[in-house]
């Protein structure tokens, strides 16, 4: 690697690969491998490889432009941020705090969802805040938080899924969505481990698996309570692990046991015996891992979806124990970290609830405002949306493309165009930025410096490599002139390692404790990051979190401000099941006890501490109070192999029973639809459109349908499709194959007009993660005319 190449991470999914950044001779920069990063090694898909052609200026933004009329024309910065703060001043004056609204984005740094969250509460005053990580692991996040009192999309490190004994991989096509990630399941296999994939299409993923499993659309709930059914009727269930670190089970067990087998093969499709082989495979190794995506999760019952896969990790005794457990496989670059600190509609810093008085009165002290002045929990993001022109009459939007990305979009598309007023802050000029009153030209990831949270919780240090275009500015420095020019001079720092500082002190006793991190100390661990949660070390032992090693104590904790507990989550960092980075064929879990055994990954401390974690029991508090924690050199990498993150330290099972789709077939729309992604294009493709090689290669939407049905509408390969829900009608070419379900056409969501597929999608809402369910709804297919 060139000496003068700057390490950095990818800008696009939760892998958050990294990469270097080298300096051309003729301008520009290109990508640089960085094989000691463990997540990639020094592979990339070609987002990330091609991921510098979206700095040129050929595509990207570089000057304010103000709506004059029909068009949007250049403008000065003064111009452009004095119109915003004039029109969010005279909306709020004319209708109150909350016709103002806030949108931001999984993508923004970890210091720019904070300081967005900060901005919407203390500055508008507004309680109508979210953001489009809402339409990715919500369900997720909320099923996690039901039954572990915590939510972090994996409880351990990708390095882990080699040495386990079998891995469901539920509604993830990781192959294409994030390629660099598919090793870790190869070298599962090739280590003797099983990999069983759960979606209705045979994809790339689907191709790699011992074992396929295609149900209908939106049955995954019903599979997994009949494959747990199974598990109850075999006698397969941990009954010492079940009666020692989980309440709940006999609720659990009788909702299950009304699916029996052939009642979830009429409602799935799944047969019997691929039922009972998935059992077969899943339960005999000694460690086995759930893996969900937003197959399962985006359905207006994904929590409960997700909650039945949770339930049977732990009625295995799977949940908190070596190379085993439920993990989420987030979607989004920021996705995990966009959702700890504050642009979410019911949350504060650190994984708070805006609704708990301990919560506001810590947030309140770091922001130096009165507690009651911070509003309570507003909408949820399609509800939000939803209201744009009604209630909520003004928007500022960050990151986000809800034109081409909200389900119901025409309909999305048209209370956008009713606001007063719309303020977008983005790098291109998006389907959405296209219909604001002020566009903002703001930089990218190689033009500034910040913190993202990858899908393992792992906290990593993006840094600046290039200086951006003239004319652009970053989303820190809108938010301070902003704040500025509305009465509020102080708290909106511009510097991204000053904001981070802030968050950490806001974050302190939180769940997703980020206090014992700084900037140093992510420059120090090689540039692997650190996992949260991390406390910060005892004043008594000097400064709070500088970096130093504490030994291999470091155990977690939750809540230390609101619940007084002292809660011990993980395996600290030095804690690992097995040595090196690959584990032999036998060095893999499933062989007998060997892993708990030996001490490959051992429980934090217990009630006596580890060795070298002075004040890891709580005794000695720190000046704020709080039980004093020291941080081992990389947080904690695992969670909850000594204790969950509830109250009493146990997992929590949530009954759950089958229920319909909130749209079934019928005869005018007789078909399902299910959406997705692609390799060469990423979420509402408003980046990956602008760069010519992805382009090629993935050149359009298209309609994907088995040869039977195409048989009955009479379609050959490539003719143009109509497909129709009760929403709206979007066309594309038809790409005819067996390895989708004659009954599901599949589209994917990265384009606009009138191929966009979220045009038809269901604004359906899960009732506890309000998630929108994209991945199901009833169409019809027809020939274009």
């Amino acid at each position: 690697m060139p000496t003068t190449s700057t390490p950095t991470h990818c800008p696009y999914c939760a892998l958050q690969c990294g990469m270097a950044l080298s300096p051309l001779p003729t301008g520009g920069v290109e990508v640089v491998e960085r094989p000691d990063f463990p997540v990639n090694r020094g592979a990339l898909c070609g987002k990330g490889r091609t991921a510098p052609a979206v700095l040129s200026s050929r595509v990207r933004l570089t000057s304010p432009l103000v709506r004059s009329g029909d068009a949007l024309v250049p403008a000065t910065w003064e111009e452009a941020l004095d119109r915003i703060a004039g029109e969010l001043g005279r909306v709020r004056s004319e209708h109150g705090a909350d016709a103002l609204g806030v949108f931001g984005g999984g993508g923004l740094t970890n210091e720019k969802a904070y300081t967005l969250g900060k901005f919407a509460r203390v500055v508008l005053g507004t309680s109508q805040i979210d953001y489009n990580g809402r339409f990715c692991m919500s369900s997720a996040a909320a099923a996690g938080i039901k039954a572990f009192g915590l939510d972090r999309g994996l409880p351990f490190p990708l390095e882990d899924i080699p040495r386990t004994g079998c891995v469901i991989l539920v509604g993830s096509n990781l192959a294409e969505t994030m390629p660099p990630a598919l090793r870790f399941f190869n070298e599962l296999r090739e280590n003797g481990g099983t990999l069983i994939v759960i979606d209705p299409r045979r994809t790339k993923t689907a191709e790699q698996a011992d074992l396929h499993l295609a149900p209908r659309p939106g049955t995954d709930l019903a599979l997994a309570l009949g494959l747990l059914h199974l598990i109850v009727a075999e006698g397969r269930v941990d009954e010492e692990y079940v009666r020692e670190r989980t309440t709940g089970w006999e609720d659990a067990r009788a909702a299950a046991m009304a699916h029996w087998p052939e009642y979830v093969e009429r409602i799935t499709g799944v047969s019997v015996p691929q039922l009972r082989e998935t059992v077969r495979l899943f339960c005999e190794p000694e460690a086995a891992m759930v893996l969900t995506a937003r197959g399962p999760e985006q359905q207006s019952k994904g929590t409960d979806t997700v909650g039945a896969w949770i339930n049977l990790c732990l009625a295995t005794g799977r949940a908190g124990r070596p190379l085993s457990g439920y993990g989420c496989l987030t979607g989004q670059g920021n996705g995990q970290g966009g959702r700890e600190h504050g642009q979410k509609a019911d949350q504060l810093p650190g994984y708070r609830k805006l609704d708990d008085p301990a919560a506001r009165r810590h947030v309140a002290e770091v922001w130096g405002v009165d507690p009651d002045s911070l509003p309570g929990p507003g909408r949820s993001a399609y509800e939000l949306l939803d209201a744009l022109g009604s209630d909520v009459r003004s928007l500022l939007l960050m990151g986000s493309n809800p034109v081409v990305s909200a389900p119901h979009a025409a309909h999305i598309e048209e209370r956008i165009k009713s606001l007063e007023f719309l303020a977008v802050c983005d790098v291109v000029l998006s389907e959405t930025a296209a219909l604001a009153d002020v566009v903002l030209p703001v930089t990218q990831w190689a033009e500034e410096t910040g913190t993202t949270t990858s899908l393992e919780g792992r906290v990593l240090l993006r840094r600046r490599a290039i200086t951006a275009p003239e004319g652009v500015r970053s989303d820190l420095e809108v938010l301070h002139e902003l704040a500025a020019r509305l009465g509020v001079e102080k708290g909106f720092p511009t510097d991204p390692e000053e904001v981070f500082e802030e968050l950490r002190r806001a974050s302190a006793g939180g769940v997703a404790d980020y206090s014992g991190i700084t900037y140093a100390r992510l420059m120090e661990e090689s540039g692997a990051g650190v996992f949260w949660p991390c406390p910060a070390e005892p004043e008594t032992d000097g400064e709070a979190g500088t970096g130093g090693s504490a030994g291999a104590g470091g155990d977690a904790v939750t809540d230390g401000d609101e619940k007084g507990g002292d809660r011990r989550l993980g395996a600290a960092a030095g804690s690992e099941p097995g040595a090196g980075d690959r584990a032999e064929a036998g060095d893999r879990a499933g062989a007998g006890d060997r892993a708990v055994a030996e001490g490959d990954a051992p429980t934090v401390g217990g009630e006596e501490g580890a060795e070298g974690s002075e004040g890891a029991d709580g005794g000695k508090g720190s000046e704020g109070g709080r039980p004093g924690h020291r941080p081992a050199a990389a947080g904690t990498p695992r969670l909850f192999l000594d204790r969950f993150a509830t109250e009493d330290g146990r997992a929590r099972f949530v009954p759950v029973s089958h229920r319909p789709n909130a749209e079934e077939p019928d005869d005018d729309y007789p078909v399902l639809l299910t959406t997705g992604r692609v390799v060469s294009q990423y979420q509402s493709g408003a980046q990956t459109r602008r760069v010519d090689e992805l382009n090629a290669a993935a050149p359009g939407p298209f309609v994907e349908l088995h040869p039977r049905l195409a048989a009955r509408l009479g379609a050959s390969e490539g003719d143009p499709l109509a497909v129709v829900s009760r929403r709206g009608r979007a066309v594309a070419p038809a790409r005819i194959t067996t390895g989708i379900r004659p009954d599901t056409v599949f589209m994917p969501f990265h384009w606009p007009g009138e191929g966009r597929a979220n045009t038809l999608t269901n604004p359906a809402l899960d009732p506890t993660s309000r998630m929108p369910e994209f991945k199901v709804c009833a169409v019809r297919v027809e020939i274009a005319g």
